[in-house]
């Protein structure tokens, strides 16, 4: 079938799951199902510091769909980190989820924070994560972040 024209194929039927597709990797081929790629999320953990942002746009988290948030604060007084979300325009119908880890307080903060010129729900503020094991997903329209769903 190699030297026929697309129009010249049968139908496409629908993909049941476990139809495999092969992978070149160093030279060597593999083999993976759909249901390999089915709810395969890219996750990473980041340690906050206070005062100091993480840009969620550094290519090291690219593929990031899910972010474990670890607070590494000293406790003293009210402290807090900018999580900067990547540019909505060129993450179109990306989903990023957020958990915090088990260090968070009402002073210690992770701001979810939406680069400048863009919204968070509408807005140009931040969202704040300050409780233990709080989450947030939040979804790219194209031109603003919307929080799809908060666990609090």
């Amino acid at each position: 079938m190699a030297n026929l024209k697309i129009s010249e194929l049968p139908i496409a039927t629908p993909l049941q799951g476990a139809e495999l597709f092969p992978i070149v990797q160093g030279g060597v081929t593999k083999q993976a199902t759909l249901n390999q790629f089915h709810n395969y999320v890219v996750s990473t953990e980041v340690i906050l510091t206070p005062n100091v942002d993480v840009n969620l746009s550094d290519a090291a988290f690219d593929n990031v769909l899910l972010v474990k948030l670890i607070f590494n604060g000293g406790g003293g007084g009210s402290e807090h980190t900018n999580v900067n979300l990547p540019d909505a325009t060129t993450n179109l119908n990306r989903i990023i989820r957020f958990v915090s880890d088990s260090g968070f307080s009402n002073n210690t903060q992770a701001r979810i924070t939406p680069i400048n010129g863009q919204n968070l729900d509408g807005q140009t503020t931040y969202y704040t994560i300050n409780t233990n094991y709080e989450g947030l997903m939040v979804w790219s329209d194209g031109a603003q972040w919307v929080i799809i769903q908060k666990k609090a």
